[in-house]
């Protein structure tokens, strides 16, 4: 061999160009299979179904003023199953909810009325109550490792227990004082209870706050680092503590969260009626979660959204007024409410395996 030649490359001649063998992992899946994983998809379908169904069934529901009832009976339920959702995502769940709404407006109402006050103080102290019952639920919850059904119960029972007790014993009566004409009512019912009209037809703020509230919550939960950490401690908490995500806050702030959604219900509720009775709320934290459950967030914990619940709620609100709309005998409400529940659950349960299966 001269000095001059160059030795050949020892590289190997390229395969020709074909379709690749693939096990089936790395298949990229139909776009209608990853839209039908979504958690919110599925009860999208069967809100989608009640609604068809009750606008043959109700023909009132067509109409732009019973709508407006639907959504306005959907935002009072919706603007709760929101943050319940949320701690129902990261492995908890709190059955005191229903009853804390009360707590709040009832903080508000007697502490501005006895005290004669301006209302805003009292809604400020409200809400102070509604966070500092959340962080119990939670404090207590992290250092006892107790299931948050034990310790919510607890609280559900301390709170129904003292509505009525401290109400009876402040204003001799289980419901509290008109509060209509103090300081600072009309400012707070602007906010919290107020009504506008679209197309001649008057729509309660409460829809508003609940579309506002349910943006903020999906841009949490997917655009922040907090977001990541919801699912993270309900998907497994021990391993999210092992990378660093802080538990503890996570959980309390959580809980603090539905402390948040009650206050703003209760306050509500307040500036709607102007008085409130202290034995109601009972039986509510069910429909909130089942709000949630229905929009497709697993009492397991690590999945879900927070669009599904807006869906969820919008069911509940649909059914209690298409009922009446339809002029059906209200008996048959929690029935038919059931019967939704399970047929939701079921349509989620069916879509979920549809969208996941190879």
């Amino acid at each position: 061999m001269s000095m001059t030649q160059q030795a050949a490359p020892a590289v190997d001649t390229p395969p020709a160009p074909g379709p690749k063998q693939s096990d089936g992992r790395t298949r990229q899946r139909p776009m209608a299979l990853r839209l039908l994983a979504r958690p919110e998809v599925g009860v999208f379908l069967g809100a989608v179904a009640v609604l068809v169904f009750f606008l043959f069934a109700a023909p009132p529901v067509r109409d732009g003023s019973s709508m407006a009832n639907i959504l306005y009976q959907s935002s009072t339920i919706g603007i709760m199953a929101l943050p319940v959702a949320l701690l129902m995502i990261g492995g908890e769940f709190d059955l005191s909810a229903g009853v804390a709404v009360v707590t709040s407006a009832l903080t508000a109402s007697m502490l501005s009325y006895q005290l004669t006050m301006n209302v805003w103080v009292g809604v400020i102290v409200a809400l102070l109550v509604s966070l500092a019952i959340g962080a119990f639920n939670g404090w207590l919850l992290v250092k006892t490792g107790l299931p948050s059904f034990l310790v919510t119960l607890g609280t559900f029972l301390i709170l129904q227990g003292v509505n009525l007790a401290v109400t009876k014993l402040v204003t001799g009566n289980v419901a509290t004082d008109d509060i209509s004409d103090m300081d600072g009512f009309s400012q707070a019912q602007k906010l919290f209870a107020s009504t506008f009209t679209v197309g001649g037809v008057n729509v309660k703020i409460t829809v508003v706050w609940w579309l506002v509230f349910a943006a903020l919550a999906t841009w949490v939960l997917l655009r922040t680092k907090y977001g990541n950490w919801i699912f993270a401690v309900g998907g497994n908490k021990h391993s999210a503590r092992a990378v660093g995500v802080p538990v503890t806050f996570t959980k309390i702030s959580l809980f603090m969260l539905v402390g948040f959604g009650a206050w703003f219900v209760g306050m509500h509720q307040l500036f709607s009626f102007n008085t409130v009775q202290s034995g109601e709320g009972v039986g509510q934290e069910l429909i909130y979660i089942a709000a949630a459950v229905i929009g497709g967030c697993l009492l397991t914990g690590g999945y879900g959204s927070a669009i599904g619940p807006v869906f969820g709620a919008f069911m509940f609100g649909m059914v209690q007024q298409g009922i009446v709309y339809a002029g059906w005998n209200p008996d048959w409400f929690k029935a038919f409410l059931g019967v939704m529940l399970l047929g939701a659950v079921l349509i989620n349960l069916w879509v979920q395996r549809t969208a996941t299966r190879r």
